[in-house]
């Protein structure tokens, strides 16, 4: 039988980290940070104190967050703007879908002023079309009124 039982072995066995030095790791984790508090410190005094009061205190952080230092360039950080420094004037950036959308229409307008013109491939060919079957109604018509003339010939001279 296999090492791991019926299902098989799988990976190697689990290594745990030392006690001491997790510990150790800790300790220097937060001496580093105690010594960016006191960079910063120093820094804020030297500025002015509302800049310190708001830009410099740092968010708690969450969960691990505060562990590994991430920085997820998809994300996107919503930026609250201020009413003062919205534009309502500006030109509003369409998106690829709605600026495609216009396009389309304007070609679709575009293709049936053309066609209304006349100056299309398939409006000629439509045109082309439309004057072939005139032209054979207007010979169908005129046969048909030969017959009729020739019929009404032949019934006055039955009736002489």
């Amino acid at each position: 039988m296999p090492r791991g039982g019926k299902k098989g072995h799988k990976g190697r066995g689990k290594q745990f980290s030392n006690p001491e030095e997790i510990d150790r790791q800790m300790k220097a984790q937060r001496e580093l940070e105690e010594k960016e508090k006191e960079g910063a410190d120093h820094e804020s005094s030297s500025g002015s104190e509302e800049e310190s009061s708001s830009d410099e205190e740092p968010h708690k952080r969450k969960g691990v967050e505060g562990l590994i230092e991430i920085e997820n360039p998809n994300r996107v950080s919503q930026k609250s703007k201020k009413v003062a420094e919205v534009d309502v004037n500006a030109p509003k950036e369409l998106s690829r879908r709605e600026r495609e959308e216009i396009e389309k229409q304007a070609a679709k307008e575009r293709y049936m002023k053309l066609h209304l013109e006349g100056k299309t491939d398939q409006a000629r060919a439509d045109l082309a079309r439309l004057a072939i079957i005139k032209k054979q109604r207007e010979d169908a018509a005129r046969k048909r009124d030969e017959l009729r003339k020739e019929k009404e010939a032949e019934e006055a001279k039955m009736k002489r």
